[in-house]
C-alpha cells in the first residue's frame, strides 16, 4: 500500500468512494466539481491502481484546518488505513505549520481513537462556517465536532 496525494485522474473514483458512504447518510455528499477544485487537499491510500481510502486537509485559516472526507474502501475497513491517512494529513499539517486541527464528521469514536477531542460546534470560529453554507443540512447539522492541538 502507498500513500500519496491525489491526482485528476483519481477523481471518479474518489467521489464514487466518498458518495457510497454518503448514500448511507455515514458522509456528506462531494460534486465532482468540489473535488476537482480541492485535488490538492487530498491523500490516498492506493494498492496498485486500486483505491482503498481518501482523507483531505483543507486549510482554513493561518492557524486552522480542517480534515474531511476520510474513507476506506469496504472491503478494507479495519486494516488501519483511515488511522494512516489521518497521520499522512497530520503530518502535513504539521509541515504547513497548521497549529490547530478539526472535523466534523459522523463518526466522532474514530477520530477520538486518531486524539481528537469533541467539542461543540459554537466553539469552532464562524469562519469554518463558509462551507457549511452550501449544505444540505445546514443550519440543522448533525455531525460532530472534534479538535486537535498539534502543538
Amino acid at each position: 500500500m502507498q500513500i500519496r496525494k491525489a491526482v485528476i485522474a483519481d477523481v471518479k473514483d474518489m467521489q464514487a468512494l466518498i458518495n457510497g458512504y454518503a448514500q448511507k447518510e455515514l458522509m456528506l455528499y462531494r460534486s465532482l466539481a468540489s473535488l476537482y477544485e480541492n485535488i490538492r487537499d487530498f491523500t490516498l491510500a492506493v494498492e496498485g491502481k486500486k483505491l482503498l481510502g481518501t482523507g483531505a486537509l483543507h486549510v482554513v485559516w493561518e492557524n486552522l484546518a480542517e480534515i474531511r472526507s476520510v474513507a476506506v474502501a469496504p472491503e478494507y475497513l479495519h486494516r488501519g488505513i483511515g488511522r494512516q491517512l489521518v497521520e499522512a494529513l497530520l503530518a502535513e499539517a504539521r509541515q504547513l505549520g497548521i497549529s490547530e486541527l478539526f472535523v466534523l464528521t459522523y463518526q466522532p469514536a474514530f477520530f477520538s481513537k486518531c486524539g481528537f477531542t469533541v467539542i461543540s460546534k459554537d466553539q469552532l470560529p464562524q469562519k469554518v462556517w463558509k462551507d457549511c453554507v452550501n449544505c444540505v443540512k445546514f443550519p440543522n447539522c448533525d455531525e460532530v465536532a472534534l479538535t486537535l492541538s498539534l502543538n
